[in-house]
């Protein structure tokens, strides 16, 4: 039998904008947003809200309509909440795109979504324009989006030139949505490999976006996974400051950062980009009390020396989601900080999670926890049989209110994606206990997990084939160390680059200049005879895995060595 989440409770199904700003509720004055570097940067709710109300009449008046899709490429600031908001509100589709992206990549995303407009950082206009010129994509629709006043660029304006007026944006209004149109309604692209092929469109909806937020915020509320337990407002133990460090392309940043966020009122300190040093600075000078971040930043926290170096007393819990993390490093940081650790399940196809420790819980046994409420989750076979009892292991089958629709233009990758009671097949392998617990323990699904973001191995094999010297190429992920992976390629060399010296060092440099840095062929290059591949074609991802197995051990060895 499909185990069902314990828990029950009642989710709003209507638009973004009407669940964060209900008429009944003059929006709140209390900062949320606030640059974690010049906090004199900063947006409340209702600032936000005119803003969005600006954003939503001039895309209107630029022509754009219902279902048009409208690109960020741009790093985090306090203005990307008002962008994702006021493109979703105003009955168009946000995509993010990520800032890492060279032009090829952008230029996929401009293509597969069918963007209207991109509003891009000043600092990333070079590469937008050659992804723009790539498509044939107008001049006229990129505009500079920054959080302060841009002069033109290569005659790009400032996207504030497309804004209605404060008094046109007393006028404005979004359209509220039925609880039918809110199901069916897309407000979101986010880019995922699913458990195979290219990066595709997750078409996450009004009603995904609000579910899984409704979701996410009653499970840290929890003191235990019995339902007849009441939550407990984490507000009781002071007031809550959140660090806003995770990239806002990703399902996971979008979450907690934008819509989380407003949401519960939280403030919010944002930082651009990622780095250690000042991710620590941060956290002790704004007293953060909660973060949600991803095992390679536990990882930093557990084994850098620099840790050590700042007061962090004010870290009360750990949300880590997005990767899997091992149970010792954990408990290592859960020691070392004196904070609960606590565990989340998810992907882009579930909007961002649909498992969760229970947020007050101190569990120390690398579970991810029980589902969601209104989610019902199942154990299957390779056949897609469900199997049955605790500790016997199975693909995640997955039904809720915070699942996507399916992929954007692509009905056959959506079929393949749902079994036929209607259940999202994951790729990710977990166990059960006989209290309803999953752990994971393995994944079917071909994507690479790096640093908590998703490489598509037939992505890096489309981009190693344009390589004159290469005459196939297969990409798997090599285990690193604490449960990481690094991508990996078997490649076939042409007769001529043998000859002429190809070395795998030289296909590491070349891909690197072609592909965002997550993407690199860290984990190596080797050169083979052959692509293992079935009758049909099909690269054989199984031989592939043994091979970086037996790869990644004699690494190991020869650390251990030195």
């Amino acid at each position: 039998m499909p185990h069902p989440s314990p828990f029950s409770i009642p989710i709003p199904c209507t638009d973004v904008l009407s669940y964060l700003f209900p008429p009944s509720c003059p929006p709140s004055t209390d900062l949320v947003w606030i640059d974690a570097v010049d906090t004199s940067k900063s947006l409340s709710p209702a600032q936000l809200l005119q803003w969005v109300k600006r954003l939503g009449f001039g895309l209107q008046k630029l022509g754009l309509r219902e279902d048009d899709v409208v690109m960020i490429y741009s790093s985090n600031h306090i203005f990307v909440p008002v962008a994702y908001l006021g493109i979703a509100g105003s009955g168009c589709i946000f995509t993010g795109c990520n800032p890492a992206y060279g032009a090829d990549e952008m230029a996929y995303q401009i293509q597969n979504t069918g963007t209207k407009a991109i509003l891009c950082a000043p600092e990333l206009l070079d590469t937008a324009l050659k992804a723009a010129a790539k498509e044939h994509f107008p001049k006229d629709r990129v505009y500079l989006f920054d959080d302060s006043d841009c002069a033109p660029i290569h005659g790009i304006k400032d996207w504030k030139n497309i804004l209605g007026t404060e008094e046109e944006a007393r006028t404005w209004t979004w359209t509220q949505l039925s609880a039918d149109e809110a199901k069916q309604k897309t407000a979101v692209l986010n880019y995922s490999s699913g458990t195979t092929g290219l990066p595709k469109g997750v078409m996450i909806t009004h009603q995904n976006i609000i579910a899984n937020t409704v979701q996410s915020l009653h499970m840290r509320q929890l003191t235990s996974g019995d339902p007849s337990i009441p939550p407990t407002p984490q507000t009781s133990t002071g007031p809550e400051r959140w660090l806003g460090f995770l990239p806002l392309y990703h399902a996971y940043g979008q979450l907690w950062t934008i819509v989380a966020a407003a949401a519960t009122r939280t403030p919010t300190y944002m930082m651009r980009t990622f780095s250690f040093q000042p991710f620590l600075s941060h956290m002790a000078r704004h007293r953060i009390t909660h973060l949600q971040t991803a095992p390679p930043v536990v990882v930093l926290l557990a084994k850098r020396p620099e840790t050590a170096r700042h007061d962090l007393g004010s870290l009360r819990n750990v949300l880590c989601g997005a990767a899997p993390l091992s149970r010792e490093l954990q408990n290592e940081v859960s020691e070392k900080l004196d904070v609960k650790v606590v565990q989340t399940w998810g992907m882009t196809e579930v909007t961002c999670s649909s498992l969760h420790v229970p947020g007050l819980v101190d569990d120390r046994s690398g579970s991810v926890g029980l589902p969601d409420p209104g989610t019902v989750i199942k154990l299957a076979d390779d056949a897609g049989r469900e199997v049955q009892g605790p500790g016997v292991r199975g693909e995640i089958f997955v039904k809720g209110p915070n699942v996507c629709r399916g992929y954007w233009r692509n009905e056959s990758a959506t079929r393949d994606a749902f079994d036929e009671e209607g259940f999202l097949k994951t790729g990710d392998v977990a166990v059960r206990d006989e209290r309803g617990w999953f752990w994971i323990v393995d994944r079917k699904k071909e994507l690479i997990k790096v640093k908590g973001f998703q490489v598509a191995p037939a992505e890096l094999e489309a981009v190693l084939l344009e390589h004159d010297g290469l005459a196939d190429a297969a990409v798997v992920g090599l285990q690193a160390e604490h449960g990481q992976e690094l991508p990996r390629a078997y490649v076939v060399r042409k007769e001529d680059a043998k000859k002429n010296g190809l070395k795998e060092s030289h296909v590491v440099e070349w891909i690197g200049g072609k592909v965002a840095s997550h993407k690199r062929l860290d984990g190596g290059v080797a050169f083979i005879e052959e692509v293992p591949k079935s009758p049909s074609g099909k690269i054989q991802r199984k031989v592939l895995r043994e091979w970086a197995k037996k790869d990644s051990n004699v690494g190991n060895q020869a650390k251990a060595k030195l």
